[in-house]
């Protein structure tokens, strides 16, 4: 496959009615190099497709919801010249939608979530698609179930790199020749062929892995941010986008809770150094962010982020002093349970560790399992209602003068844990959650304002 093709990735709100979609063919029709284009479910339809597959519901209030999808998707569909080549494919994925969201078992079957999660992506590539046809582009509506191939952990489903990369070669290469491929981000399928999911912002790790897999140059994720900010222009209107970013600043970000990445994404750039883009689909026209494997400046202070949701758990026992192998259960049952540790901290007798807790989720189940099972070995304690915040930079622990900044930027704040990072690339402080903005806030601007 030609270096010089482009994978271009649009959110839910780029693709979330006709005119926004119309905006985003033109960005693809514009860039001949643009040769894949991966799309998320329209604005709302995944939320919908999330209480249909977990809440417990009557029939009318299943119908409430179906109906919901039924306008976002059909105000799509009525706008098209020649809504007749789609509308009996929208039909059938619209009764899918109903069908599965009534199903007994709908509540209690990961797999069947992820069938049913599925068809916002599905409806909306179908619809992407024609409007590309109606604009002159030769646009193929490719089901990626076909080659992203998957594991069978449903609703975290798990890609296969290798036969990604060889069902990629083989179905999607010789298709981009003359056409532009349509596809589903977030969507994958096991070796049996049953519908997977990748987890919640699974499009931009879809589009990265096609990048990947085909050997791109370039891979765009287009949003609805020009790039990304040196912090969240939402806890502050001084937040500004940044030109580049390196991929290890990326990934730190991604990581500590910059939204406009999925922390995936990093990793297949990386791999085959494909250079990333982050812009807008409603602003092209204001440039975006590249992330890239060697920047021109590397500052020692890059941005501010901020991780919600988190949970502190300490675990202690006496028995850890100078004992061997306890460390080792810990982290033994923590992988078990498939949870990630962002930051540690170690004493004689106690480990301290954050974990992600959104509500109402999958991990935060598994929490609970998990602090379950540690305490039959030692005693558990849990603080909750906890942010973190991370300032992302480089050589930060070797740099004169950056700590002592950051530091007395927020003295006027209780900081219940301070972790630098492994590497070179961030400190970070678990705060309450009441704190967090105004931590943001002094930090910004502190360092960079």
């Amino acid at each position: 496959m030609t270096n010089s093709l482009n994978v271009a990735k649009f959110g839910g709100t780029s693709v979330g009615n006709y005119s926004a979609i119309k905006n985003c063919a033109r960005i693809v029709i514009n860039n001949p190099n643009t040769r894949i284009m991966v799309v998320s479910a329209a604005s709302g339809v995944t939320n919908h497709l999330v209480t249909l597959a977990n809440a417990s519901l009557s029939n009318d209030e299943i119908s409430d919801i179906v109906e919901k999808i039924r306008v976002i998707e059909f105000s799509i569909l009525n706008e098209l010249k020649y809504k007749q080549e789609v509308e009996d494919k929208l039909f059938t994925l619209l009764d899918n939608v109903n069908a599965l969201a009534r199903h007994e078992e709908i509540n209690f079957r990961d797999d069947l979530k992820d069938e049913l999660l599925s068809l916002g992506e599905r409806m909306s590539s179908l619809l992407v698609a024609a409007v590309l046809r109606e604009m002159d582009c030769n646009a193929v509506n490719f089901d990626i179930r076909k080659t992203m191939r998957t594991d069978s952990v449903f609703t975290a489903a798990s890609p296969d790199l290798s036969e990604v990369g060889r069902l990629s070669q083989q179905l999607i290469a010789p298709i981009i020749q003359d056409s532009v491929i349509v596809t589903q981000g977030f969507v994958g399928a096991d070796e049996n062929g049953q519908t997977t999911t990748l987890g919640r912002g699974g499009s931009d790790f879809t589009a990265a892995l096609l990048a990947e897999a085909l050997s791109a140059e370039t891979c765009e994720i287009w949003t609805d941010v020009i790039g990304v900010y040196t912090t969240d222009p939402r806890i502050t209107d001084k937040a500004r986008p940044l030109p580049e970013l390196s991929f290890e600043e990326a990934a730190e970000m991604a990581t500590f809770g910059a939204k406009v990445l999925h922390p995936a994404t990093i990793e297949p750039a990386l791999r085959k150094n494909v250079k990333v883009f982050v812009g807008s689909s409603k602003e092209p026209e204001n440039g975006g962010t590249w992330i890239v494997k060697d920047c021109e400046s590397r500052p020692s202070c890059r941005a501010v982020t901020r991780r919600r949701d988190q949970v502190l758990v300490t675990v202690k026992t006496p028995k850890m002093m100078y004992a061997q192998g306890f460390l080792e259960k810990v982290f033994s049952i923590i992988a078990k349970h498939k949870l990630s540790v962002d930051l540690i901290t170690t004493s004689e007798i106690a480990i301290s560790f954050t974990l992600d807790n959104p509500p109402n989720t999958i991990s935060q189940k598994m929490n609970q399992d998990t602090l379950e099972e540690l305490s039959s070995i030692c005693e558990v304690s849990v603080d909750q209602d906890l942010d973190v915040v991370t300032v992302v930079g480089n050589n930060m622990h070797s740099e004169a003068g950056v700590s002592s900044r950051i530091f007395s930027a927020i003295s006027d704040f209780n900081l219940r844990m301070i972790c630098f990072g492994a590497n070179v690339h961030n400190l970070s402080f678990v705060v309450a959650e009441n704190d967090s903005d105004n931590i943001v806030r002094a930090l910004h601007s502190s360092l960079f304002e």
